[in-house]
């Protein structure tokens, strides 16, 4: 099978993460990979901000978790989040545009032996007064949304068997 295609089957998104942080090498090349999505325009509207310092990752995860009146760690204790913005200003197809970032960031992900999973709620984070004062102190200027947190690293855990496809997810006309 193409090794594109079967990491796209394959990739996973994972809740239980070991304590290693990822490579530098993993890393890049995962970033550099959300870099190519492709955008509205070309406009590049999404940015990626990396946090890797544990006490910003807690933060960022009490503040996720306020926002669903839980607390639980919705980073499952990655050591490793990449939180996704885009700029409204740039082109009306700016969540798009971050939503593509996630997708490759998630797929780079599983081609270089990194685990990830998708966690929302990066809107209302980033729309809060102390989520605006992180943008600022990261040198984040602009009119951002926050479109997702991608988090990375090494499972600790079984990996997650695919649930069947549905029926009817393509339709030929």
């Amino acid at each position: 099978m193409n090794e594109t295609l079967k990491n796209l089957k394959e990739r996973r998104s994972i809740r239980k993460y070991k304590k290693e942080q990822v490579t530098d090498e993993q890393l890049n090349q995962i970033l550099e990979a959300g870099t190519y999505a492709p955008t509205g325009l070309g406009k590049q509207s999404p940015v990626m901000v990396v946090v890797q310092d544990e006490a910003i990752i807690k933060e960022l995860s009490k503040m996720n978790a306020e926002v669903m009146g839980s607390k639980i760690d919705p980073f499952y204790g990655a050591p490793t989040v990449v939180v996704v913005l885009a700029d409204r200003a740039s082109t009306p197809t700016y969540v798009e545009d971050g939503s593509l970032v996630m997708g490759n960031l998630m797929n780079a992900a599983q081609s270089v032996g990194v685990d990830s999973c998708w966690i929302h709620r990066a809107k209302e984070v980033f729309e809060s007064e102390k989520g605006k004062e992180l943008l600022q102190g990261w040198g984040v200027e602009g009119d951002y949304v926050g479109i997702g947190h991608c988090i990375l690293g090494y499972r600790d855990c079984e990996t997650p068997k695919a649930k069947p496809r549905k029926e009817n997810y393509i339709v030929r006309v």
